[in-house]
């Protein structure tokens, strides 16, 4: 089947955060994708809307199942059902996951710069967040883990969790399997609780691929919980479905009964059907849409190299967000955005939210037509003008 990522679908005044902007301007901000999602995942909402019944609904085992034919098929890595638990989103988990296997005062480190939702669920939750930030070579474009802060930090008493992100959002990286056993060693050196984000894991547009936390010496992975979901890579993130895969029963019993208490496990008929759907159905859907990626970065690439020297694309191999070094311009990435917005109505997204360097950055979603985004690189050019 051909799939169309060329269409343009008018998102404007469709209650759609990313597009609640003026008439004049472009968005290429949150993560979420400008296209439709896989026909396969459409037509199985679409049979399951015309029985008009929309009842209390259980969980069915197909969902459990699907997760786990998809991680077996995909990636290599067994992930049984009964790992498993249903949950309304990878945030709505972390957040009930840091209340309930933490403390008010404690530390949960991270990796900065990051995805900057993981330090509200830190701190909005009364605990501290403990940045271990990563080394930039400015040269190479490259983020390396400092593995001795790392430790020094795992090591505090305070430090009793540590949430990860695989691949490393914003900044595209794929860790390896000998990075992550290192992190899971110091893990279990220190008895703190690993919480891996992989929500990003099916969007790896080059070599080297994800690997699934899980995927490594299960005696390093005793404290170890991954958070999953469709929503990025199928672009279903207004359907709320994820899950949460926790070897560890006791942690699984622990973190399934905070689960309970906020609200967060019910289901609804339009997130299991669709994410059964997008696990049976959409791998072929999928290819094509990384293929397209894969061009969009290229010509992203082509147009920084051409045209504006002064922003250089750090080259990492996952996700649709580029990570775009600024570090030639005198101005803060806050100043940055708000210049490129004024002068063109390019909305990018202000780098230093996701904190540790991310004042030196931008990040900008190319998960659109390409015709949206040479409107968007024409527009980078024109802006880099009053840069």
């Amino acid at each position: 089947m051909i799939y169309n990522f060329d269409q343009i679908i008018n998102r404007r005044n469709t209650n759609s955060i990313k597009w609640k902007v003026n008439s004049h301007e472009l968005p290429l901000t949150i993560a979420d994708m400008d296209f439709s999602t896989a026909p396969e995942i459409i037509q199985a909402l679409n049979d399951k809307i015309a029985t008009g019944v929309f009842g209390y609904e259980d969980i069915p085992s197909s969902y459990f199942t699907a997760v786990e034919a998809w991680y077996l098929k995909q990636h290599q890595v067994n992930l049984p059902s009964e790992w498993q638990l249903f949950v309304t989103g990878v945030i709505p988990a972390l957040s009930s996951i840091v209340r309930r296997l933490t403390h008010p005062g404690e530390q949960i480190l991270v990796l900065s710069p990051v995805y900057d939702i993981f330090y509200h669920s830190i701190e909005n939750n009364g605990r501290i967040t403990q940045e271990c930030p990563l080394i930039y070579d400015r040269q190479k474009r490259k983020y390396q883990i400092n593995f001795e802060d790392l430790a020094a930090k795992l090591a505090e008493p305070q430090t009793t969790m540590m949430i990860l992100c695989n691949p490393h959002n914003p900044i595209g990286q794929v860790w390896s399997q000998e990075i992550l056993t290192q992190i899971l060693e110091l893990c279990k050196k220190y008895q703190v609780i690993l919480v891996s984000d992989e929500i990003h894991g099916d969007l790896v547009l080059e070599k080297p691929d994800y690997t699934p936390i899980l995927s490594l010496d299960s005696d390093l992975n005793t404290q170890t919980i991954a958070l999953v979901s469709t929503s990025k890579t199928f672009n279903l993130a207004a359907l709320h479905a994820a899950t949460a895969i926790i070897p560890n029963s006791y942690l699984r019993y622990e973190v399934n009964r905070g689960f309970n208490n906020d609200e967060i496990a019910e289901p609804n008929f339009a997130a299991v059907t669709a994410t059964i759907a997008a696990y049976e159905k959409g791998a072929p859907w999928l290819a094509s849409l990384k293929s397209y990626l894969c061009q969009n970065k290229q010509l992203v690439q082509q147009v920084l190299d051409e045209k504006i020297p002064k922003i250089r694309l750090v080259p990492g191999n996952a996700t649709y967000l580029l990570w775009l070094d600024c570090t030639d311009i005198p101005e803060s990435s806050t100043e940055i955005v708000t210049r490129i917005a004024h002068h063109t109505g390019l909305i990018l997204a202000d780098g230093s939210v996701y904190r540790g360097n991310g004042s030196h950055f931008i990040r900008m979603s190319i998960a659109c037509p390409r015709v949206e985004l040479k409107d968007a690189l024409s527009r980078l050019v024109m802006a880099s003008k009053f840069l």
